[in-house]
């Protein structure tokens, strides 16, 4: 199979980042990546972009980096509480989960993050505080710490005692005629 070097003008997910220089198959450069500029073939007048492509990149990633950090600080902040259906012993119906999650945090913190970018081994079950780290960056984690409360607080259980000096009644059983 014949293959080429190109230069990505952008992020291809599994190929590269914008002003890699990668050795890709003749026919995706030629009917994909090249009519859709995505990339340029390597060329003498080409080879003189890729300091310019390089500039971009650093300054996108720059960029990206600062977002990230200022979204783990909005995160850190939050105080977030989720509520989960219980039965009488306390187990749980349903389960928090990394879409949950994610959702919440578009709605309280304002940042739209993927839901594979929560680290979550399982769904929660349980009531309690939890804590969880979020991939923002490949250089930035975030943790969340959050509660779970139940839906259905258990009520004491109150013992009705009679009054000192008081009767009680206990009902006959009736019969039948």
């Amino acid at each position: 199979m014949s293959s080429t070097q190109i230069i990505l003008t952008e992020n291809i997910p599994g190929l590269g980042a914008e002003a890699d220089v990668v050795k890709v198959r003749r026919g995706f450069a030629r009917n994909f990546l090249l009519p859709q500029g995505k990339a340029y073939e390597v060329t003498k007048s080409t080879m003189r972009k890729l300091d310019m492509l390089k500039a971009k990149r650093a300054e996108r990633e720059a960029k990206e980096l600062n977002e990230a950090e200022e979204i783990a600080r909005r995160i850190g902040k939050s105080k977030m509480i989720f509520t989960l259906e219980t039965g009488e012993s306390g187990k749980a119906f349903g389960s928090v989960t990394a879409n949950d999650i994610a959702m919440r945090l578009k709605n309280e913190v304002g940042a739209e993050i993927e839901r594979h970018r929560i680290v979550l081994e399982h769904p929660i079950k349980s009531t309690g505080e939890h804590e969880l780290s979020i991939k923002l960056h490949a250089d930035v984690t975030a943790t969340l710490k959050f509660t779970v409360k139940s839906a259905t607080e258990p009520k004491p259980e109150v013992e009705e005692t009679p009054e000192p000096g008081t009767r009680t009644r206990t009902p006959r059983p009736r019969e039948k005629k």
